[in-house]
């Protein structure tokens, strides 16, 4: 039964120092956001209220704004308002999810400026059941089913565990003022339909449906952290990171089941069944995007790499290099870096057989090595797939070239037995690291 007490206590779970945080109140004027503005109030908690003025309902979203402002104005609790303009690009689809991003959006900025610990919504066990169901087909998988979180991401939502019918109550018997929304009779959406039509139905089935529902979502919730536990494991197992990126073990990772597999990609954006099923089968180079990551098929891992690190390579065509009085190359920085996280080498080239001035660039289609202490040429890209050198290492690595354009070296795994220096040589170059 939902009062001031059993409020106290639901908080408390969710976080126990309640009392010394700073709250922001998403209030939309309807029953279930005035009766969390109620208990807030009557708990003499820290709090401030945020409210959106969408516009889409004439007066009536007036009226709603005018009653959440008036009670705010006449308890004293300082009052966040958004009033949506044509500048808001209001879309002719999809109207429930930009009114979701643009409230959010409202919310986390007051939350950063204002120094805020929560957002507090008014989420109900009702709501919970609309979300199971519309989760449920969009086989969401049990992420999705164990339904809307009480504490995520600096959100709480301390009326979950409540029926609608108990906020109705509560309301009454307070004398809460509220409105309702006459929208959410009409079922142009498909929460409404739910709602409207299929929640209805189920609840004449059982009695105790609402609160049966509401166990069966707390053994959800209890079995989706033990699968996360299990996922994290697996993760440890088959991920390692490497400076700006990651690396998946192929063998270990498919070894997986695919609901397994899905939990793990969709963390870096990879959330399509689809995409993913191309990923599991795709050749070696090949490469995906998400929203965050780079996602490169290697023969034995799956690379991921941050799209903002891709920033992080130099990105240049070639880089010109001077020689010392002694005749020893010098490299700049963060340049000599690069070259020693790979290896280390001590290279001499016969300066009559070297075209100046000396340079590095990135590898080009067609390049061609001809290594020392090997017969005949080599592709440089057929040298990387021999030598089984990594895609993301492969994007790192510098060729020594004269001024030519000739290859005299991969920095630093192979020079070119073509320049290099012999007992003959009067002046050598040193190039080493």
């Amino acid at each position: 039964m939902l009062n001031l007490k059993t409020f106290q206590q639901s908080l408390e779970k969710l976080f126990p120092d309640y009392r010394q945080a700073k709250f922001l109140l998403a209030v939309s004027g309807g029953v279930d956001s005035m009766v969390l503005l109620d208990l807030f109030e009557s708990a003499d908690l820290h709090f401030k209220v945020a409210h959106i003025n969408y516009k889409l309902r004439g007066r009536d979203s007036d009226d709603d704004r005018k009653l959440v402002e008036g009670i705010c104005k006449k308890n004293k609790i300082p009052f966040h308002l958004y009033e949506v303009s044509e500048k808001d690009n209001q879309p002719k689809n999809s109207i429930q999810d930009w009114a979701r991003n643009l409230r959010y959006e409202f919310f986390r900025k007051i939350q950063e400026e204002e120094k805020i610990d929560f957002i507090v919504t008014a989420h109900h066990l009702n709501d919970q059941l609309e979300t199971f169901i519309i989760n449920l087909s969009k086989a969401s998988g049990i992420k999705g089913l164990s339904g809307i979180p009480a504490n995520d991401n600096k959100i709480l939502r301390p009326l979950l565990q409540y029926f609608k019918e108990e906020l109705y109550a509560f309301a009454k018997d307070n004398n809460i003022q509220f409105r309702e929304d006459l929208s959410n009779q009409k079922n142009d959406y498909l929460r409404n339909k739910i709602r409207n039509e299929v929640v209805p139905q189920l609840l004449e089935t059982n009695k105790n449906f609402l609160e049966n529902f509401g166990k069966s979502i707390s053994y959800l919730n209890q079995t989706k952290d033990f699968v996360q536990e299990q996922i994290l494991k697996i993760e440890k197992e088959t991920i390692s990171e490497n400076d700006s990126y990651l690396t998946i073990n192929k063998e270990s990772f498919f070894k997986q089941s695919e609901y397994i597999q899905f939990e793990i990609l969709r963390k870096y954006g990879f959330s399509e069944e689809k995409e993913i099923r191309k990923i599991r089968k795709a050749e070696v180079g090949k490469i995906f995007i998400s929203n965050e990551y780079r996602l490169n098929v290697d023969r034995e891992t799956l690379i991921l790499r941050k799209l903002e690190n891709e920033d992080e390579e130099v990105d240049v065509e070639e880089i010109i290099l001077e020689l010392n009085n002694e005749n020893e190359l010098t490299f700049p920085e963060p340049i000599k870096s690069k070259i020693k996280n790979l290896g280390s080498f001590n290279w001499k080239f016969d300066l009559e057989k070297v075209q100046l001035p000396l340079k590095l660039r990135p590898r080009k289609e067609g390049d061609i090595l001809y290594p020392i202490g090997m017969i005949g040429k080599k592709k440089i890209s057929k040298f990387f797939k021999d030598e089984k050198i990594p895609i993301l290492a492969q994007q790192k690595i510098w060729l020594l070239c004269d001024g030519n354009n000739d290859v005299l070296g991969i920095l630093p795994f192979r020079q070119d037995r073509r320049f290099a220096a012999t007992k003959e040589s009067k002046e050598i170059i040193k190039v080493k690291l």
